[in-house]
């Protein structure tokens, strides 16, 4: 730009020369010199307006006051009407249960309950020993309630739940749907305890830690294999699951309240008697969450719940009669030969990634109450020590059931009890995940990561653990070509199978299992343990014997020496199959 000074107009020009003849008289060469000096100032003189129009001249030497109007500022154009309105943004959708949340939330669950029933039904075999016993007995305990036949055994005396519940239940939808009816009914069993679980978690802490608990827990290697697996370990799980979710529900109303989880809690004991270990985990769940209660009022949801639960224990215990179940399969079991070791690898592969959540979670929920997204009410979160007693509570309870059966040195049934401890550390294992992902999903990998591993690792886990025998073509041979009846006597490892599959011709009391047997031989000796069975077989006390030496290798050895050079018996038929464990076969042999 030019630094060349604005001309003024032609007829303003005398005017111009006067003002700067005046200001050099006043001020001097330098108008900006220092110090300044004293200057004097005429009265007033017009300001000169280079842009200005031009106005008439007046006489010289005469100051001149503009008389012009000032110019109007322009108005501001009126912004144009967008047409529609932005709605209100909620600070954080994801922590707060609005209807949006809600709707959201159920939908993700439902996902998950989709995905969690495609890795149950994804598992396939023909009826697994434990699952043959109860549909079994459960058809014989249907009949003795409905028509009064007597039982050929009694089956409470060493069963691990009572024979009339679960067995029962498994029975009659056996009689009208057959074993993949029984399983369905367990995989439901398992989608309503993941979605109890959700309503749980959410209830405690919030909507992403309740996402986060049922994504994990849909996905373990034991709540995959019992959602195909008809035992009544499914059944016990959703009791458990339905008991923890009224103490949680009435954690804000009246001590009495709690109540309500007493009937769920004292049924799941009697449907499974190993469900016990975690009635103490209820009774101090309702303590810790008594979140309008202090001091000896807090205690007071304990007192009512653990009452509640023994009334209707002892109730029951008098009612049904004697339960030596109880014993030989709980509170006495009998000692294993498993290393401790051996039982603390397993549980943690079989919930080490979930368990290790929940560690996070309790943790970080022990330090700080909630992430921050809503500091506004940060002051509506328990206090540091109750917080610290939640975690402590629901997280040591998935430690429970390895340490019993590290004290009873067996790995009998861990990899399904592994499943009960983790319902209770779920939640806490949900709210880690949440913490993992940050505040206003700051770290969604870390928690896709999580899900992803337990995932993967669920579903390599099940389809070891679910790895049965195929006894289709042993039971077909049985029946068509061996012509087994209601006369003859039998000899078969994992009885049970075939006495489920053939009941309709053969009794119970027919099939011998190979654990354990007493007899008085033709030698006229009392035989018992391995050497009883190898005389029975001298002797040819069995019109047909199955093994295949998997459960029993004492037992079939000791078959095999009394078949060596025995004429009474012929081998008729060899299946093979092949589990996880390897490949192996049924062997067939028939009487002469």
């Amino acid at each position: 730009m030019s630094s060349r000074q604005p001309q003024p107009p032609q007829e303003h020009q005398q005017q111009y020369q006067q003002y700067q003849e005046y200001q050099q008289e006043s001020y001097g060469q330098d108008s900006y010199a220092w110090p300044p000096q004293q200057r004097t100032y005429p009265p007033y003189y017009e300001t000169y307006d280079p842009y200005a129009e031009p106005s008439a001249p007046s006489s010289p030497g005469t100051p001149v006051r503009a008389t012009g109007p000032e110019p109007e500022p322009e108005p501001e154009p009126e912004p144009d009407d967008p047409g529609y309105t932005l709605p209100a943004v909620p600070e954080s959708s994801w922590a707060v249960d609005n209807r949006r949340g809600k709707l959201l939330g159920r939908g993700v669950l439902g996902c998950l309950l989709l995905v969690q029933a495609g890795l149950s039904l994804r598992l396939r075999g023909t009826a697994f020993q434990d699952e043959a016993l109860y549909i079994a007995s459960g058809h014989y305990e249907l009949n003795n309630l409905l028509h009064g036949t007597k039982l050929p055994v009694d089956f409470a005396g060493y069963f691990s739940g009572h024979p009339k519940l679960y067995p029962v239940l498994a029975a009659a939808v056996d009689s009208y749907f057959g074993l993949t009816g029984v399983r369905v009914l367990s995989l439901l069993f398992m989608l309503a305890a993941t979605g109890l679980l959700y309503a749980v978690t959410r209830r405690l802490f919030n909507l992403r830690a309740a996402l986060g608990a049922a994504a994990l827990f849909s996905v373990l290697q034991s709540t995959t294999v019992l959602g195909n697996f008809a035992t009544y370990d499914a059944a016990a799980i959703f009791l458990l699951a339905l008991s923890m979710y009224a103490v949680v529900r009435t954690d804000r109303m009246r001590s009495a309240a709690v109540l309500l989880a007493a009937p769920p809690a004292a049924l799941a004991f009697a449907v499974k008697y190993a469900s016990g270990l975690y009635l103490p985990t209820l009774v101090l769940l309702a303590v810790v969450t008594a979140h309008r209660h202090r001091g000896v009022k807090t205690l007071g949801r304990g007192v009512f719940l653990g009452a509640g639960i023994g009334a209707l224990l002892g109730a029951g215990y008098v009612l049904s009669g004697p339960l030596g179940g109880i014993s030989s399969t709980t509170t006495n079991r009998a000692q294993g030969a498993d290393s401790a070791m051996k039982l603390l690898e397993h549980s943690a592969e079989w919930g080490g990634l979930v368990f290790l959540a929940a560690l996070v979670g309790s943790v970080a929920y022990a330090l700080r109450g909630r992430m921050g997204e809503m500091p506004w009410i940060e002051g509506e979160t328990a206090g540091r020590v109750r917080r610290a007693g939640l975690g402590v509570v629901l997280t040591g309870t998935a430690l429970l059931a390895p340490a019993y059966q590290i004290h009873l040195h067996t790995e009998v049934s861990l990899y399904k009890h592994v499943g009960f401890g983790l319902l209770f550390a779920a939640p806490m294992a949900g709210l880690g995940m949440a913490r993992l992902v940050g505040p206003h999903f700051r770290h969604p990998q870390l928690g896709i990561m999580v899900y992803v591993l337990a995932l993967v690792f669920g579903m390599v886990q099940a389809q070891k653990a679910y790895s049965f025998p195929d006894s289709s073509p042993m039971v077909a041979y049985l029946r068509t070509v061996a012509h087994v009846d209601k006369k003859g006597f039998y000899l078969a490892e994992e009885q049970e199978v075939p006495a489920y599959y053939l009941r309709d011709v053969t009794g119970w009391n027919q099939w011998q299992n190979t654990y354990f047997m007493d007899y008085r031989g033709k030698d006229g000796k009392q035989h018992t343990g391995p050497d009883a069975f190898e005389q029975a077989v001298r002797d040819g006390r069995f019109d047909v014997i199955v093994m295949h030496g998997s459960v029993t290798p004492a037992t079939y050895e000791a078959v095999k020496k009394g078949l060596k050079g025995n004429t009474h018996y012929r081998l008729a038929a060899v299946f093979p199959f092949t589990t996880s464990s390897g490949q192996n076969a049924y062997r067939i042999w028939v009487k002469r």
